[in-house]
């Protein structure tokens, strides 16, 4: 681990949205626990990625960091500030530094709108560049993304869905921030423009410093792009660790499940892979989740332990000091996926 101070700490973050049933005369409040808990850190230039199965709460947990969600709980620090519940007008500063690239290419675009408007915009809220220079810096911005600097006067339904992500990121890019979000951000994508995106993302992590939050259910995607990864299930996270760590020797059950369903990661030195883990049951509602562990009506290890308590975030015997996982009966399952091609 390194000793860089944390730009970002997240902890005991939780989003419960309330619903209303109705049962004769009477109307019961139930809430669906979107986000129940979760805890991370994220380093100056660094990059998180956040996976598991649609519906357990990686993209509410990414709206609740910038902002876009006030969270029913819990704390988000940025630069030794808790932004969680801070009002519109104490959080404008912390705007720019907090942005987010979203996942639909196509509709996070104003269709009304030139790519300059759209990239003009955040420069002119945030009194980034001199009145009369806002041409000049968004040419700057859509070079920087590979971009024709002169298509700034087309509008987004002039171009393919690789380039409007790519304009996307590029007004993430226009206030300057210190984190990123990429939810989802290639999932919508050809697979042939995906590695594009990608590596465009990667060279500005690398030459900006930026730190991203990177979201997606693609475990090759994250293997290619984050340092650390945090694995999700019904709102939690069970498992947390370097990319090597998760990948090269995961520790919960349900980590485990999910590699031993991505064969085309490849495996170590060509071996065969392992036998797939075939998860039985649906996946529990978050209106009323199983008590203690929540993976146990799922899981083939599970005992009367894991009805009975909540297995908290821990360092498994013989893992390395980063890696965490929540499970009663953690053990890695060697080799089953390499973390390096």
């Amino acid at each position: 681990m390194t000793n860089t101070e944390p730009l970002l700490e997240v902890r005991d973050l939780k989003m419960h949205f309330p619903i209303k049933e109705t049962a004769g005369l009477a109307r019961h409040r139930k809430v669906v626990q979107a986000v129940d808990g979760v805890s991370f850190d994220l380093e100056p230039g660094g990059s998180l990625g956040l996976v598991g199965e649609s519906g357990c709460g990686k993209s509410t947990t990414g709206r609740m960091i910038t902002r876009l969600l006030t969270p029913t709980s819990g704390s988000i620090n940025f630069k030794g500030t808790d932004i969680a519940q801070l009002k519109e007008k104490q959080l404008r500063p912390f705007r720019r530094e907090l942005q987010i690239v979203f996942q639909d290419p196509y509709s996070s675009l104003n269709p009304r709108q030139t790519v300059s408007n759209i990239l003009s915009t955040p420069l002119r809220v945030h009194n980034l560049v001199k009145k009369g220079k806002e041409l000049e810096r968004v040419q700057e911005l859509l070079e920087r993304v590979g971009l024709n600097p002169e298509h700034h006067n087309r509008y987004p339904s002039e171009f393919s869905g690789g380039q409007r992500q790519r304009i996307g990121i590029a007004r993430a890019l226009a206030v300057e921030p210190q984190v990123i979000i990429a939810d989802e951000p290639v999932s919508a994508l050809d697979v042939s423009i995906q590695a594009q995106v990608m590596n465009l993302m990667d060279d500005l992590r690398k030459d900006l410093g930026i730190a991203f939050v990177f979201i997606a259910h693609d475990l090759g995607v994250v293997r290619h792009f984050c340092d650390r990864v945090a694995v999700m299930y019904l709102g939690k996270i069970v498992e947390i660790g370097s990319k090597d760590e998760i990948y090269g020797a995961p520790q919960h059950p349900y980590t485990q499940a999910l590699l031993s369903a991505a064969p085309d990661l490849g495996v170590i030195r060509g071996t065969p892979p392992k036998e797939r883990i075939r998860l039985v049951g649906d996946v529990p509602s978050p209106i009323d989740p199983p008590s203690g562990c929540r993976f146990r009506t799922r899981c083939w290890k599970a005992q009367d332990i894991c009805a009975a308590q909540e297995p908290l975030l821990a360092r498994p015997s013989k893992a390395g000091e980063s890696h965490l996982a929540a499970c009663h009966f953690a053990e890695p399952r060697e080799n089953l996926i390499a973390a390096t091609a």
